[in-house]
């Protein structure tokens, strides 16, 4: 099991609170903190993450480091932080929501030593659980530089004492919000695997136990974990490390993980949002179908509530996307060559067909046609064959650019009729798009940028080669 403590700094994020509490019975919190003098200090939770923090408060310290946080509205629960002066230092603090009327003391020259919590047992537990694991972390630093079996022997131990203070404070306080804090912030406890005919662990049964198990401490109804930094790194761990990265797999989880997250609206919105935000622009070849299918499920659905604006953005999109997606034939496109001659995608005689959509005007198209041409030059005998398709409507700029670059040899279409919206048909939002089509012209990769194409089809080649 892997322990958390919290020593990232963290950026402002200044919001509303997306999320508040019903009743109204406000809060009183007073703090010491001595080290600090005549300064202001901001007191707010995380937001999902440890780089988004939403400010609640402010308070001003007196020359003996007193301040005093309150207001009548009620602050939602999440783990919060005092921040001093310049962002560089905090304090955390456990705000269930239930205990609104506490006070706590420090040093700045210690905080998580010198802590004093009054009127909240669930910071007396949070700071008693600190205070244990700076003991037993400071130990261990020690022993790791005495090489000694002894020593090695002492670490151990100091391991198995943490393990069973954890233990046991999990047993005699599981139901508190610092006991939940605490399980969200840890890896998911594997027990012995079994063994296989070769006497070897069984790492596959690890992986399945480990992913079966990896939301057991995540209660979805209870929104305060949205005011925590652990739900997206771990739907993002989740997503990316545990799923395999193919359409199929990914949406059966994404499904998975938005039914739980379903027991509270606005945890279940944040769930679908991150989602169908990582695949929107993904790194993995072919898992746009994710987007699309969110996009369908649960914003087009009207299940998730938006604007009618954005969600006729959504629409168009979906649209467009639907028919260019990874093992989808590619649509119908006809162009015609400097000759004038009729070229279209579907007549392309090639093992491999690439389809460069550039603009004749663009840098980043003029920086990647030389690139391009060594990549057709070296693997044409191969039956690769590039197609290069303006998606400008200038005839002139358009046959410079191809003698310009030399890219003669390769076919080349223009749509002379002026009648291709390249943008919404192909999703050719940035010039140069990239698309790579098989045999029965397939797309097999979409948004490739030029540099990766040898490296993509020697993969995509071998991994044909194991299926036969």
């Amino acid at each position: 099991m892997k322990y958390y403590t919290r020593t990232i700094f963290f950026t402002l994020l200044f919001s509303a609170a997306l999320f508040t509490s019903a009743s109204a019975q406000g809060y009183h919190i007073e703090a010491t903190i001595r080290g600090i003098k005549d300064s202001s200090l901001i007191i707010g939770h995380y937001n999902r993450s440890n780089t988004l923090f939403v400010p609640k408060d402010t308070a001003r310290a007196d020359a003996n480091g007193k301040m005093v946080f309150e207001g009548k509205t009620d602050l939602p629960g999440g783990l919060y932080v005092v921040l001093f002066p310049g962002n560089a230092r905090w304090i955390e603090l456990v705000y269930s929501g239930k205990e609104t009327n506490f006070s706590f003391e420090t040093d700045t020259t210690d905080i998580i030593g010198q802590m004093k919590i009054t009127g909240s047992a669930e910071n007396e537990l949070f700071y008693a659980y600190q205070k244990e694991l700076k003991k037993r972390t400071k130990e261990i630093e020690s022993l790791k530089n005495n090489k000694t079996a002894d020593a090695q022997a002492g670490i151990r131990t100091a391991q198995e004492n943490f393990r069973n203070y954890r233990s046991k404070l999990m047993n005699e306080h599981g139901k508190t919000f610092t006991a939940q804090l605490l399980q969200m912030s840890a890896d998911p406890e594997v027990p012995a695997a079994p063994k296989l005919p070769n006497g070897k662990t069984d790492s596959a049964w690890v992986f399945n136990y480990y992913k079966a198990h990896y939301w057991d401490a995540f209660d979805f109804s209870d929104p305060r974990i949205l005011n925590t930094p652990f739900l997206e790194p771990k739907l993002d761990r989740y997503i990316k490390n545990l799923v395999a990265q193919t359409p199929d797999s990914l949406i059966k989880d994404a499904d998975m993980l938005v039914k739980k997250a379903s027991a509270n609206k606005d945890v279940k919105s944040v769930v679908v949002f991150y989602i169908t935000n990582q695949y929107e622009n993904p790194k993995t070849v072919g898992t746009e179908a994710v987007w699309v299918h969110m996009a369908n499920k649960y914003y087009l659905s009207g299940e998730m509530g938006v604007s009618e604006e954005v969600r006729k953005r959504i629409a168009e999109k979906v649209n467009t996307l639907k028919d260019v997606l990874v093992n989808k034939p590619f649509p119908a496109l006809s162009l015609v060559d400097p000759s004038g001659k009729k070229v279209s995608v579907q007549a392309v005689q090639a093992n491999y067909t690439v389809l460069f959509f550039y603009s004749p005007t663009c840098g980043h198209c003029k920086e990647a046609s030389p690139l391009l041409k060594a990549f057709y030059d070296k693997n044409k005998a191969n039956g690769v064959k590039v197609m290069a398709i303006s998606t400008e409507h200038n005839m002139e700029e358009w046959k410079s650019f191809v003698t310009t670059y030399h890219l003669e040899e390769l076919i080349n279409g223009f749509d002379a009729l002026n009648q291709i919206d390249f943008y919404r048909k192909f999703d050719v939002v940035t010039t140069p798009t990239i698309y790579i089509l098989d045999k029965s012209k397939k797309i097999i990769a979409r948004k490739m940028p030029v540099e990766q194409l040898e490296d993509f089809l020697h993969y995509y080649q071998n991994k044909v080669a194991q299926k036969l």
